[in-house]
This record gives C-alpha cells, structure tokens and sequence, in this order.
C-alpha cells in the first residue's frame, strides 16, 4: 500500500510490471522507491540465497540491483520509471541477455 500522498507533489503516474505483476509508479520515482511503496523490500538475492535491498541508494554499492526490460545487474536506484518498464527481482549474478 501507496503512504498517503498528502503534501506530496509527483509526476504522472505510469503502469510497470513488477515480478510480471501490474503495478502503478510515477514519473521521477527510481526503480528502487517503486519497490518500496509497492512494498518490495527485496530487490535481488546473492549468489548463496541471501537477501540484499536498497542500502546506499545513490549507485554506490549494488545491493539493488534488478533486471530492467531484460537487462540485468541495473541499479535499481538511480534507474527511472517509465511506461511499460518490466521489472524482475534477480537471483544471483546477473546474465547478459544472448
């Protein structure tokens, strides 16, 4: 559930899929904020099945990295929503698509 928009101004609201569940964000939001009011607390596991989320959230450390529209290992912090974009959780290290 969304916190209440009270006193917040944001950008238009877009359709994401997360998971390849449907999911609303906003223009402006990063990947990561999406996650967070949708209420993803996990964005990738590690290559022995631990859980990492947003830490640093400025592109610093790469403990949320995501696979965006395909493209693993993207930051899901300094990475911005946008129509359509699909969003996958990651399991261990990131593939390159062939």
């Amino acid at each position: 559930m969304r916190l209440p928009e009270k006193g917040l101004t944001r950008g238009p609201r877009v359709n994401i899929l997360v998971d390849g569940e449907p999911a609303s964000a906003y223009v402006g939001e990063s990947v990561a904020a999406a996650l967070m009011a949708d209420g993803a607390m996990r964005t990738r596991t590690t290559a022995g099945g631990e859980p990492r989320g947003l830490f640093c959230g400025m592109g610093v450390c790469f403990d949320c990295l995501v696979e965006v529209d395909g493209v693993p290992n993207t930051r899901a912090c300094v990475t911005w929503v946008r129509e359509g974009m699909r969003i996958d959780r990651q399991d261990g290290p990131g593939t390159a698509p062939s």
